[in-house]
């Protein structure tokens, strides 16, 4: 199985959090591979983008995604098979973005800072009661630097609940 790493509007593909989160995919056994958008600001085409790496593969696997990273790995989850999909802050129901209902398929985790002065902390709770998903509130800001710790932790157990589904 192979992780998907979609990055943040200012961020690129192998920034600090990418990078930890990688290494424990890695660690369990997982390829991965993180997308640059960095040449691209509107995320439908970002979404675009991922489209057209994850129809290429013929293996399964995992959509992480980071802030408007995770708009774009939810929304390519609704075309595409994921085993699984985990975001970080992600930047949803925003106005200017093309979707603004979500309907993932498979499984969903969501991980939100309680201080995230970028994406509204009721944006991401909204989402988990709608489609009914797994949402950890963590102290720390929008990048979540702080409770990366945490995340790593939530990310591999993520990982673990994934191979069980």
């Amino acid at each position: 199985m192979k992780v998907y790493f979609s990055h943040g509007k200012e961020s690129g593909p192998w920034g600090s959090k990418i990078k930890r989160l990688a290494g424990i995919a890695q660690q369990k056994g997982y390829a991965v591979d993180s997308i640059d958008y960095s040449d691209i600001l509107d995320p439908d085409l970002r979404v675009e983008r991922l489209l057209g790496v994850l129809g290429k593969t013929g293996e399964a696997f995992v959509l992480v995604g980071s802030s408007m990273g995770g708009y774009v790995s939810l929304v390519a989850a609704e075309q595409v098979s994921a085993q699984g999909v985990f975001l970080l802050a992600p930047a949803l129901y925003i106005e200017g973005y093309q979707q603004q209902n979500y309907h993932p398929r498979g499984y969903v985790e969501v991980v939100h800072g309680w201080s995230d002065d970028v994406i509204p902390v009721d944006n991401s709770i909204r989402f988990a009661n709608a489609v009914d998903c797994s949402l950890h509130l963590i102290s720390g800001d929008h990048r979540l630097n702080s409770s990366i710790d945490v995340v790593e932790s939530l990310f591999s157990q993520f990982l673990v609940s994934v191979d069980l589904h």
